[in-house]
């Protein structure tokens, strides 16, 4: 182990200790400091494991959600500016970004590969959706708490899924067709099983989150893709800060509805972790076997598996936001975020280390953040 990360991961244990310490002694001015500081150690120090290093940033996200539990005051507003103003065109910039990453050639997966697509499609939008509404009848939460889950069920596949692909060995292409073709049907489908399964928990104006949806996704991509067809390679520095600043703007906006969510976190939040987690490794088990019976080759059934797992929370807070709940509907999203990129990192590595039975076995290089 290189000695930089051994100081790290000392610092960690370091400030882990001094964090327990000065919560027993009641010292909660200073324990956010403390524990802020031990995953960010935590972070750095994984950085020098090839395995762990595709953890930093989640462990990253959480050492900023440390610093908003403990001191929300500071991350929603400022004067009269509100923090909560950025979540949308931070959304629409991630997804220009996403946009300017797809060319018209991604969408002819449809032709290509239509069983994979089909099935794909069918199952993000059955499987997730009714996945949620079944754990809002499991656990007795408040009723907006339960709509934020229905909605991170109803939305398209996340942007992590295409990374998560790739780790995987599975079908990359098939899975950013996938994330595609999802995404543009978001503005029919999120609104459809909101107002069906939801319409219990909250009053849902179909037609509304139909053009929020289009403001969020529909227009941003349509630029992106627009940018990418008239100057593909002429900003190549765009390609290089693309992912940087998508990162820091989901860390962003975790933080901001964590700070405003947070006493309804303290109340619902061990619960509504373990239900997130259930929501989110269903849809692995039953996208991967919803694959496998259709006989879909291996590499196609782990493409589903991970895009029916990892959901767009971006856009469900954006949501939350446009209907006024952002401290309660958008509470699932802010913790759906962090769980699905710790259980679909670690999938995607178990899985990178199994080739597909009709792969030959490779060695494949991961991205340097996730």
């Amino acid at each position: 182990m290189n000695g930089t990360y051994r100081t790290w991961y000392i610092a960690a244990i370091v400030f882990l200790l001094a964090y327990i310490l000065v919560t027993m002694q009641a010292h909660h001015a200073y324990a956010g400091w403390l524990l802020m500081l031990f995953f960010v150690s935590l972070a750095l120090a994984f950085r020098g494991n090839e395995i762990l290093k595709g953890y930093s940033y989640t462990i990253m996200i959480f050492a900023a959600v440390s610093l908003s539990m403990y001191y929300p005051q500071y991350f929603i507003q400022i004067g009269s500016f509100k923090f909560s103003t950025l979540i949308v065109p931070l959304l629409q910039l991630i997804m220009f970004g996403m946009g300017a990453a797809l060319s018209w050639k991604d969408f002819e997966g449809v032709l290509h590969m239509p069983k994979g697509v089909l099935l794909g499609i069918v199952c993000q939008y059955s499987i997730m959706p009714f996945v949620g509404w079944g754990l809002t009848k499991l656990f007795s939460f408040p009723a907006e708490v339960a709509a934020g889950i229905i909605l991170v069920g109803s939305c398209p596949s996340g942007l992590a899924s295409n990374v998560m692909s790739y780790l995987a060995r599975a079908n990359l292409a098939l899975s950013v067709t996938l994330t595609a073709i999802a995404t543009l049907m978001a503005p029919i489908m999120t609104p459809f099983y909101m107002n069906l399964l939801a319409g219990q928990y909250v009053e849902v104006d179909f037609w509304a989150m139909v053009w929020d949806i289009t403001k969020i996704i529909i227009i941003p991509v349509g630029a992106g893709l627009i940018f990418n067809h008239f100057l593909h390679g002429r900003f190549k520095a765009l390609d290089k800060v693309m992912p940087l600043v998508s990162m820091i703007s989901i860390a962003l906006i975790i933080v901001v509805i964590t700070s405003a969510g947070r006493d309804g976190l303290l109340t619902v939040g061990p619960l509504l972790i373990l239900a997130t987690f259930i929501h989110n490794t269903s849809g692995y088990v039953l996208g991967y076997w919803s694959g496998r019976l259709f006989r879909m080759a291996e590499k196609d059934c782990r493409t589903i598996a991970i895009e029916v797992g990892l959901q767009n929370g971006g856009l469900a807070s954006g949501l939350a936001l446009a209907m006024g709940k952002l401290a309660t509907v958008g509470l699932a999203p802010a913790v759906f975020g962090p769980t699905m990129n710790i259980t679909g990192s670690s999938l995607a590595l178990w899985w990178r280390s199994r080739p597909p039975a009709d792969e030959p076995s490779k060695t494949t290089v991961a991205p340097q953040a996730l």
